[in-house]
């Protein structure tokens, strides 16, 4: 099951991938919204090999989620596999800069069940898609509005 968007955001290319680095920022979040999230990688520089382990609820289950860097290319794109113990996945976001001032944002996060009470659980998200896909949607677009407005504010 695959969700995507794209999203136009008018900053730099350079400056969006920048604030996509905010790791810290994105695990303070995620924090706030009940996950419990933990980097678990010795590397001081963004790049491949971050890892986190992360564990929130989804439909009343305790979900334990490890999250890896798969790619990392600066300031093209960045790849994170995501894996559980009963479904895999990657979330991949690319940049791509449409002028000086202006950047495309391509986002997509894939799932994939690896056992049956997966299959039963992506199953049932498959009958809500149309509702899903619009919701992944306008979280991506109030994020890229955000971003936008912050590295306006800082320019």
């Amino acid at each position: 099951m695959k969700f995507s968007t794209r999203e136009d955001i008018a900053a730099p290319i350079d400056q969006v991938f920048e604030a996509l680095c905010d790791f810290e920022g994105f695990e303070r979040q995620a924090m706030r919204r009940g996950a419990d999230v933990q980097r678990i990688d010795p590397l001081t520089q963004p790049g491949v090999g971050m890892k986190w382990k992360t564990a929130f609820d989804v439909r009343g289950r305790r979900r334990n989620v490890g999250v890896e860097m798969a790619r990392f290319d600066a300031p093209n794109e960045m790849v994170f596999e995501v894996k559980s113990s009963g479904m895999e996945g990657s979330f991949d976001v690319e940049l791509l800069a449409l002028s000086r001032s202006r950047t495309r944002m391509n986002i997509a996060l894939e799932i994939k069940p690896l056992n049956l009470s997966a299959r039963l659980l992506v199953q049932s998200l498959k009958l809500a898609k149309t509702n899903l896909t619009k919701r992944f949607k306008l979280r991506v677009a109030d994020y890229t509005k955000g971003l936008e407005d912050r590295l306006q504010r800082t320019a």
